[in-house]
């Protein structure tokens, strides 16, 4: 199953996505008032029956947003593919790197990738998203893929200059508009065991980034076993999983995206996000 969040005729909603069209259970379960809150009452199949009795709206018609416009928190795994830890220069370390996003600074597929006033070092960054379904701390790596929900592409846009200013990232990390979160999110029944799924990253048609997502330094159950020891994860939380090497900073000449842009973040069977960059206004 395929969930998103969407606005049509000024009405923000969530559903399920069928062949063309989303099915509109926000119109049908109204006491679920987001995807969010659809999954932390554990109400996925629930939204899956009433979806066959959904209003319909071609997706051609939707705005989408992203897959979780108000998570809690965004928590994101750095450097966690060899590849983009050796193009740095990083040293081997033995637990994950991580950062914060803010919500707001998230936009949906389709949705201008803005790069902003202050900055032409604009990077982009194809990673796995994993939208948490449970309510958990110190959860073990054997228990760690009950607590998802789904799957989704995320692009960790980046103002390189602006994360180099310190050692810390966040700065660079969530300037507004450049985190692209969807289109949809996948349930783990339909993508099955991680690993073999291949992620590209393409610039206006051209692979920049390609890798499998079993090249994971640290996998998702290492991942959130260790980020619930340190924090309560919460429904609709996203851990953003890493991005792979190739990353235009560690090209010579950097490859900065500019506006007219268009990137596309593609993993498979989880989907297909594209946005086209344009300037902050």
């Amino acid at each position: 199953m395929k969930l998103a969040t969407f606005r049509h005729q000024g009405r923000t909603s969530w559903g399920v996505v069928g062949d063309g069209v989303i099915h509109d259970v926000g119109a049908v379960l109204p006491q679920l008032l987001d995807l969010k809150s659809a999954i932390a009452a554990g109400a996925l199949d629930a939204a899956r029956d009433a979806a066959a009795g959904a209003p319909t709206i071609a997706l051609d018609a939707i705005e989408w947003l992203p897959v979780i416009p108000n998570p809690e928190k965004i928590l994101c795994i750095g450097l966690n593919y060899e590849e983009h830890r050796k193009e740095t220069g990083r040293s081997v370390v033995g637990n994950p790197t991580i950062f914060t996003r803010f919500a707001n600074s998230q936009v949906g597929h389709l949705a201008p990738l803005v790069r902003p006033k202050v900055s032409t070092d604009f990077d982009y960054e194809g990673e796995l998203a994993v939208i948490i379904g449970t309510s958990c701390r110190h959860v073990s790596k054997d228990d760690a893929f009950a607590q998802v929900a789904g799957y989704a592409c995320y692009n960790d846009g980046s103002v390189r200059d602006w994360q180099r200013h310190t050692h810390q990232f966040t700065p660079g990390k969530n300037f507004v508009g450049t985190g692209p979160f969807g289109p949809w999110m996948v349930t783990p029944d339909e993508l099955g065991p991680i690993g073999p799924q291949r992620l590209q990253t393409r610039v206006n048609g051209q692979v920049v980034q390609d890798a499998k997502l079993e090249e994971m330094l640290f996998d998702i159950p290492t991942q959130i076993a260790y980020c619930s020891t340190f924090t309560r994860l919460e429904p609709g939380d996203v851990i953003a999983t890493g991005t792979p090497g190739g990353v235009g900073a560690k090209r010579t000449p950097p490859l900065w995206i500019k506006p007219g842009d268009v990137v596309d973040v593609e993993i498979e069977g989880v989907g297909l996000l594209t946005n086209t960059v344009a300037d902050e206004t």
